[in-house]
């Protein structure tokens, strides 16, 4: 290849072929079982240790494999790593968990990129077609993931506007980014172009499509997105190790992207959207629904009249089977634990009380589990949509703490709207309901509940849900 020197990273390594493929076996298996344990609520710490120790020592076996252990200069970056993720541990809120995802999504692939362009220019890698091709791959997926994953952390944390932004030529003009990706992925294979152009072009490309693509989708399907981009940090770093030859990173890599896609799929399943609807944007506009109730919802009869009047703290006392509906905005307030709070008082005044978990609720999978956990709320009380919405027809009380879109009843009816189709929590088939929201403003995706104008079996406590929560336990009294 033109321009090119060809290097190759060349040791005596302290351990024989033999050793290394069976230790990074060992290691691969036990992130597997770490991961395993993940699903298990009692084993889920010990689970992430397990892993996080099964990484570290994939550092370490890479360490002795290519006997980098004397080069003194590897020790002040790692010991800079710890210390940044340590400080980064401390300080980031719950509530900030989930742009701190996607900024370590786009590190993932921000380091594989920087593997691949290694790669590219010979060094840890031979001159093959196979590697520079690899390594192609490895820096543009990388560069995408980097740049969606922080266009991503910058909705999450409304840096950036959180409806979809569309360039006049959109499509045309991340057609033609993705184009010169695959032209440029084709070219590395010759020995033709410079190394310049292998580098800088595919760079550049990368990050194009990585914003358009990101940008084009809107706050409401960044669950999806997280996912997705997860999935591809992982693919990005599988792919720079076929590129050096690294079987260790292949394996743990395609862990990562496997898994990351896997949970793409079911975020795709849990809001009704395909993910290619995703990817391209196709989100219908928001606002087509006028929000307003059925008629069968605001007739005013006798019975509705006394169930508009009926005090909170008697529907409350008086309450048997319980369902709490967690959101967003419980997470923005920090008000799970007077959630706990106000659960445990109805359990000790004999009540049953369950949480109902959508699985797009907050802005990434397994949001609102955090933040319960946090608060000591048992998961053996924690429900999946499918297994709670059958009963909210025979609940005596829903209470909504900061959630909107994923118990709004326009998914039912409101065609041509972001949410139209998604499966929600059947709240509204509840006999009282309780919305502990800030205040009666769309959701994230843009569309009105109708919930917000019905005339019976509905209490809005507006404001701070922390706030509101407070007041409501402080006058409660239970018999």
């Amino acid at each position: 290849m033109n321009n090119i020197t060809s290097y190759t990273y060349k040791s005596t390594p302290m351990i024989s072929d033999l050793a290394y493929y069976i230790i990074a076996a060992i290691l691969t298996l036990t992130v597997l079982y770490g991961i395993y344990l993940l699903s298990k609520v009692s084993k889920a710490r010990l689970g992430n240790r397990i892993s996080a120790a099964a990484v570290a020592g994939g550092v370490i076996l890479t360490l002795l494999r290519h006997d980098i252990l004397p080069i003194w200069g590897v020790y002040p970056c790692l010991l800079a790593g710890i210390i940044i993720g340590y400080i980064m541990a401390l300080r980031v809120k719950m509530i900030e968990m989930p742009q701190m995802v996607a900024f370590l999504n786009g590190s993932g692939g921000a380091a594989s990129a920087i593997v691949g362009g290694f790669a590219l220019m010979g060094i840890g890698a031979d001159a093959g077609v196979f590697s520079r091709v690899a390594a192609t791959l490895a820096l543009e997926i990388g560069t995408l993931t980097l740049m969606g994953s922080l266009i991503a952390a910058g909705k999450l944390h409304r840096i950036l506007p959180q409806k979809p932004i569309r360039l006049s030529s959109h499509r045309v003009i991340v057609g033609l980014a993705l184009l010169v990706c695959l032209v440029m992925l084709v070219l590395s294979s010759t020995t033709s172009v410079s190394l310049i152009v292998l580098l800088v072009v595919p760079i550049v490309a990368a990050l194009l499509f990585g914003l358009l693509f990101t940008l084009n989708i809107g706050g409401a399907d960044m669950p999806i997105t997280i996912s997705l981009l997860n999935s591809l940090s992982g693919v990005a770093g599988a792919i720079s190790g076929l590129a050096i030859g690294d079987v260790l990173l292949v394996s743990v890599g395609s862990i990562v992207g496997a898994s990351g896609l896997l949970l793409t799929q079911i975020m795709c399943r849990a809001m009704n959207r395909s993910l290619g609807a995703v990817i391209l944007g196709n989100a219908a506009t928001p606002g087509i629904s006028s929000g307003k109730a059925k008629t069968s919802d605001i007739e005013e009869d006798k019975e509705e009249e006394t169930a508009i009047k009926a005090d909170p703290h008697v529907i409350l006392a008086e309450a048997r089977d319980v369902i709490i509906i967690p959101g967003y905005g419980m997470a923005i307030a920090h008000a799970q634990h007077q959630v706990k709070t106000l659960a445990d008082r109805l359990q000790e005044n004999g009540a049953k009380v369950r949480y109902a978990i959508h699985p797009v609720a907050g802005r990434m999978p397994g949001h609102m589990n955090v933040l319960l956990a946090e608060a000591n709320v048992d998961y053996d009380d924690l429900c999946e949509l499918d297994d709670i919405n059958s009963a909210f027809k025979t609940a005596d009380l829903a209470i909504v703490i900061g959630a909107n879109d994923v118990m709004n009843p326009a998914a039912r009816e409101a065609e041509g709207t972001p949410i139209y189709g998604m499966p929600i929590l059947n709240v509204d088939e509840c006999k009282h309901i309780f919305i502990f929201n800030f205040d009666l403003k769309p959701g994230y995706a843009g569309v009105e509940n109708p919930l917000y104008q019905r005339r019976s079996g509905v209490t809005l406590f507006l404001g701070n849900a922390a706030e509101t929560l407070a007041t409501l336990l402080s006058a409660l009294k239970l018999s």
